[in-house]
């Protein structure tokens, strides 16, 4: 990305200048979620939508791009990583340290528990099998690291924790036992291709194949 006012040029999956006058500055992070449309729809049943400018309608990308960009090349040699550059992964950063986790295998398994430079982190696909959030483990106001497991039922919430027994929704919101209004702490997630993942995060440790 380049800005207008002063040239300089920004990476755009950190954010950081990397040439120009402001080279080693670092933009601001909005948080974000990438999740399907019923399940943004049902957070926010008053949220508004952007639609399509009309007259560039044509040139937005087609419904079958990702299908197009899998066998796209890429600049970035990931031969000896043992996974493919177009491969999909969920990356998250803690602490200083960053992992990335097959996108296939967290929708398979839908809750996955794990430690990033020291933080207990947990990471959590919604009701939909397509939409991914992840967050900080520990409770909100214990420092307790509960072991989380995944309702089979449907109501309720999504997952339940070993210490209090209580019930958390994909918002990260206990709402069933002691700590009914508390929220953990969210954790942003970059969901990206490999070769872009390991282009700015080299020293990355990726999750069991």
């Amino acid at each position: 990305m380049r800005d207008e006012e002063t040239g300089s040029y920004w990476q755009q999956i950190s954010g950081k200048a990397i040439a120009g006058p402001l080279r080693g500055k670092q933009l601001s992070f909005v948080h974000w979620d990438e999740l399907s449309f019923d399940v943004w729809r049902d957070e926010n049943p008053r949220g508004m939508v952007l639609l399509p400018v009309g007259k560039y309608v044509s040139q937005y990308a087609a419904k079958d791009w990702e299908t197009k960009m899998k066998k796209a090349r890429t600049v970035v040699d990931t031969s000896k990583t043992g996974l493919g550059p177009r491969e999909l992964m969920i990356g998250v950063e803690a602490s200083g340290a960053s992992r990335a986790y097959r996108h296939e295998r967290v929708l398979s398994q839908k809750l996955i528990e794990d430690r990033v430079g020291g933080e207990a982190i947990v990471i959590v696909v919604g009701l939909d099998g397509k939409s991914v959030r992840a967050f900080f483990a520990e409770l909100p106001g214990s420092g307790v690291v509960p072991e989380f497991y995944r309702k089979e039922e449907i109501g309720g919430g999504l997952i339940v924790d070993s210490e209090t027994g209580g019930e958390w929704n994909f918002q990260g919101c206990a709402v069933s036992g002691a700590l009914v209004g508390k929220c953990l702490a969210p954790l942003r997630i970059v969901k990206d291709y490999w070769f872009d993942w390991h282009l700015y995060h080299p020293q990355s440790s990726v999750a069991d194949r």
